[in-house]
């Protein structure tokens, strides 16, 4: 494959917001993939190197902070909520609008409890399930992760 295909590729993949690109002409492909930064790839042709067998996580949270759990972040019995996506969590529909839902108040299952803005689009979070908002576990317009708890409905 013509080298200067492939650094135009690179600027593509520098452009865009994808994470991974592969190519295949006839029998030559290459694959180009972003790694956040600040990490370092291991070369493809390095051979794998085997990993002491990972700790049962309950959410790639704890995965992300290497399972440590601090007091005061333990969730209330219930049904917890979880962040579908990566994103901002918005507590109301706008700065001047009251809260979605408040601890004590009743939901039903379908109603909408959040707001998650991801890549510029902004996606309703609704309760999968009915009962009490026994706790808000997200804090207003802070990121949350994927799986990350936003509700503790009772």
């Amino acid at each position: 494959m013509d080298l200067r295909k492939i650094k135009k590729l690179i600027d593509l993949l520098e452009e865009s917001n994808l994470a991974e690109i592969e190519i295949k002409e006839g029998e030559e492909s290459v694959r180009l993939a972003r790694s956040p930064r600040g990490t370092v790839m291991a070369p493809a042709a390095q051979p794998p190197v085997a990993a002491p067998p990972p700790m049962p996580m309950a959410s790639p949270v704890e995965a992300a902070t290497g399972g440590s759990v601090t007091a005061g972040s333990e969730l209330p019995d219930g049904h917890v909520v979880r962040a579908p996506m990566v994103g901002t969590f918005y507590a109301s529909p706008s700065p001047d609008k009251p809260a979605f839902v408040t601890v004590g108040q009743t939901v039903t299952a379908g109603e909408t409890i959040g707001i998650i803005e991801a890549m510029k689009m902004f996606n309703p979070i609704e309760a999968d399930a009915s009962g009490t908002v026994v706790k808000v576990v997200a804090e207003n317009g802070q990121p949350v992760e994927f799986d990350q708890p936003l509700f503790v409905i009772g």
